[in-house]
């Protein structure tokens, strides 16, 4: 039986075409074929009926009803950043368990980092990836590394993994030091209409990595990560992507430097996008004090100076793109001293909720800005059609409370290392759909 649902009474949200009006949502056969006003039972079953010839009976059977009142009804998340850990890391997360909290968190695209064990240098190890997603329950991209074994030295064979559907290029977790390799990879990106998206972290300026190098660093005794270690790899590569013209995304930026310099490089004219994750738009290096190896990541928390500097960034669109950097640990392995454990923070089923909190509520961004940054924008730097609720368009939606309260927790991923676990926020996910189905329901 084919999936036929329609949502009614909820506000529809749409940054691609700028709808931002009550209404409902007629959904058949995996995309919309409806939208707008209202839309009966009746309404539903007759255009059921002319669209599959069916009779009263199969329609009927056939139709799911979801009441939307009081919540947002928008084009589903796309998430530009994560970690699956698949293959290699899979008691962290898979690709199945990964799906479910992408979907809990409101997320249809999901775009997986290429560190993995192996990583994704060649296209046996993509193929093997992006079959297994076939049964996620959102979609699941995969990203290819940069260089083979992601040792900074030679290039992937790029027009093969491009042709076998990798959706860009990333070392992710290690940056490129050689600038002629990275020139290379730039040109042949360019040339192939990719993005490549980078770790901007010279290890000249980390003396102890997740922590900034700062008053609290000096507090722990522990050496830290200069906010140089990103700007100058940020300043060469700025200038790069203005000499090739490739597409090229400034990953999880941290720094008020790397944000100036970003700003400046879009000025004059190079095609360069940025990422902000929620943490670092919500934190500063002081949750480290507090939440120790939960609030350790590369790159790391910084100062409430940086903070503004990302929140500038968002407001007047230096900064494109907000992505979670979904990276899933174990408990054992953040319980370990500082300068052992893993970085980094689960983050797909708290973002939505985060960037309401932290963006939303303050005035920094308005909902339809948040949502464009969070759907559109990401899909665009990775040559998809971006979600809408246009007729015909993919079913792939979220239906959340943009003031309905949560608590953090129980969560779907198989990690729970978070600094966010126990807080009550707003942006509660009431559902996710994907290819027309519900996948998440809270």
């Amino acid at each position: 039986m084919n999936k036929m649902l329609l949502i009614q009474n909820g506000h529809l949200m749409d940054p691609v075409t700028g709808m931002d009006e009550a209404g409902d949502i007629l959904l058949m056969n995996g995309r919309i074929v409806q939208v707008g006003g209202h839309i009966s039972k009746g309404n539903a079953l007759e255009i059921i009926k002319r669209e599959e010839n069916l009779g009263t009976s199969g329609q009927e059977e056939s139709l799911q009803m979801l009441d939307a009142a009081g919540r947002i009804v928008a084009p589903g998340l796309v998430d530009a950043h994560v970690h699956f850990r698949d293959p290699g890391f899979t008691y962290k997360e898979d690709i199945l368990s990964g799906a479910r909290a992408a979907a809990r968190g409101g997320v249809t695209t999901a775009i997986c980092m290429a560190n993995t064990k192996p990583p994704v240098d060649c296209v046996d190890v993509l193929q093997d990836i992006q079959k297994r997603a076939e049964e996620a329950a959102v979609h699941v991209l995969q990203t290819a590394t940069v260089t083979k074994g992601m040792a900074g030295k030679e290039l992937v064979n790029m027009e093969e993994l491009a042709e076998a559907g990798a959706a860009g290029f990333t070392d992710d977790g290690l940056p490129i030091l050689d600038e002629a390799v990275l020139l290379a990879a730039l040109e042949k990106a360019r040339d192939l209409d990719l993005p490549v998206s980078l770790h901007e972290e010279d290890p000249l300026f980390v003396k102890g990595a997740g922590v900034n190098m700062g008053e609290v660093s000096r507090q722990l005794g522990y050496g830290g990560a200069s906010h140089t270690a990103e700007d100058v790899m940020v300043a060469r590569d700025c200038m790069l992507a203005l000499h090739t013209g490739a597409p090229l995304c400034i990953q999880h930026i941290s720094s008020r430097v790397s944000v100036e310099l970003v700003r400046l490089a879009k000025k004059l004219g190079a095609d360069i996008h940025a990422e902000a994750t929620p943490h670092h738009f919500s934190l500063t290096e002081e949750a480290v004090l507090e939440y120790g190896t939960y609030a350790r990541m590369n790159p790391p928390l910084r100062t409430e100076e940086d903070r503004q500097a990302i929140l500038e960034g968002l407001t007047d669109g230096t900064i494109d793109i907000i992505v979670t950097d979904h990276a899933p640990h174990s408990k054992e392995e953040k319980a370990r001293p500082m300068d052992k454990a893993p970085s980094g923070i689960t983050g797909l089923e708290t973002s939505l909720a985060l960037g309401i909190r932290y963006l939303v509520e303050p005035g920094v961004l308005t909902l339809m800005q948040l949502l464009d940054k969070m759907s559109k924008a990401p899909a665009e730097l990775y040559r998809m059609i971006p979600g809408s609720l246009q007729q015909d368009a993919p079913a792939d939606l979220v239906i959340f409370g943009e003031k309905e309260l949560w608590t953090v927790g129980n969560y779907a991923s198989k990690a729970e290392n978070s600094p966010f676990t126990g807080w009550e926020l707003p942006g509660k996910v009431f559902a996710t759909i994907c290819r027309g189905g519900i996948v998440y329901h809270g």
